[in-house]
């Protein structure tokens, strides 16, 4: 691993995959996936409630996701095919849960599950955060009931530390139960996270890994 932080990632390519922060310019991509998988995020992710919206509002919505990624406060990203055509899902790597830390989210388009793409987009983003950011600590969180986003911590090698219970508000209003699963910069390099393959890019395009 590096030993000086050398991100953030703007791009990166995984075999099946394009991964890079979100540009106002895909809120029509966008919009089609979401709405095309309400039925199958709203039960897992509160953001989803904000849906239907207008393709304007969801171009503000992804200029705010720029202007984080581009502070260095928040990074959100936009999961493509290969080809950059086709919104497959979303990822990102969130500093809520403190200093030296990353939260890990996911979500793929509801035409894409069960095909492991959230494990080879997790894997990329995990090797980020602990190769170019200098993370100590990523972290998922998830329900207890949402069994897939579970698996794929498990199959990166992340720890199940606790379940929280009545932790987080859920999308029906009630409160809901919330798994902790961890990765530790020490434990990191035995992980299948650390043998993903991918290619990263900064916002110039010059190579990172």
């Amino acid at each position: 691993m590096t030993s000086t932080p050398a991100g953030p990632a703007y791009t990166l390519q995984t075999s099946r995959t394009l991964i890079r922060c979100w540009s106002p310019g895909d809120a029509v991509r966008a919009l089609r996936a979401i709405e095309a998988s309400l039925e199958h995020l709203r039960p897992w992710m509160p953001w989803a409630a904000q849906y239907p919206m207008s393709v304007g509002e969801q171009a503000v919505t992804l200029r705010r996701f720029r202007g984080l990624f581009d502070l260095g406060q928040d990074f959100t990203y936009a999961v493509f095919d290969r080809s950059g055509t086709e919104v497959l899902g979303g990822s990102g790597l969130h500093p809520r849960v403190g200093e030296g830390a990353r939260e890990l989210g996911y979500w793929i388009a509801a035409d894409h599950i069960g095909k492991g793409l959230a494990t080879e987009v997790c894997a990329a983003l995990t090797r980020v955060a602990f190769e170019l950011e200098g993370i100590r600590r990523v972290e998922i969180h998830c329900d207890p009931r949402n069994v897939r986003s579970a698996a794929v911590a498990r199959k990166l090698g992340f720890t199940h530390e606790g379940t929280l219970r009545k932790r987080l508000m859920a999308p029906d209003g009630v409160l809901r139960d919330t798994m902790v699963w961890t990765l530790l910069a020490e434990d990191y390099p035995a992980s299948p996270a650390a043998t993903s393959e991918l290619e990263a890019f900064d916002v110039l395009g010059q190579k990172l890994l």
